[in-house]
């Protein structure tokens, strides 16, 4: 083999083979595998002059950057999103779900009788069972259920009432 160039054009179908079949295996594209080669390649010429078998050679290097890349790829840790990439975190957000939440207070707060102890006592963070709740409201189990229900209800006509139905996008007709 003569010079660079004549040793580039000579490998290039073994380097793309050969990077095809470890790239998967490497989880990562074939062409970044081979790109890798041909600078290991180009320090090989810099430094030492071809290779006494080129092919023996490329093998070796395509399987050692196969290697490379998995233990890279092991000890990496991906970054959680950015607070301004995630829109859940986003300030608006927050303040629509803090809005939303003193909303469904306020209306639990004005559902009548024993209504606001119960629906407060389901909405609490602790996530009491039913006979907690019973136990609580000194109210038997068994009719926590229609009484619960009967709430729900009045929560939700009065919610209804108080948000407006959202509006359509586009052209009105």
């Amino acid at each position: 083999m003569a010079g660079p160039a004549h040793v580039v054009s000579a490998l290039r179908p073994l380097v793309s083979a050969e990077a095809t079949a470890e790239a998967p295996a490497a989880a990562m594209e074939a062409r970044d595998l081979e790109q890798a080669v041909w600078v290991r390649l180009l320090e090989q010429l810099d430094e030492y002059g071809p290779p006494p078998d080129a092919a023996r050679w490329v093998k070796r290097a395509v399987r050692a950057e196969a290697r490379r890349a998995r233990r890279t790829a092991a000890r990496e840790l991906p970054y959680g999103p950015e607070p301004s990439a995630d829109p859940a975190g986003s300030p608006e957000r927050a303040a629509l779900r803090s809005e939303r939440r003193r909303t469904l207070r306020a209306a639990v707060a004005r559902t009548p009788g024993n209504c606001p102890r119960l629906l407060t006592a389901m909405l609490s963070p602790d996530d009491p069972t039913y006979r907690e709740i019973a136990g609580k409201l000194g109210i038997s189990q068994g009719s926590l259920g229609p009484m619960r229900s009967r709430c729900l209800g009045c929560l939700r006509r009065m919610l209804a009432a108080e948000v407006a139905a959202p509006e359509h996008g586009g052209k009105e007709r």
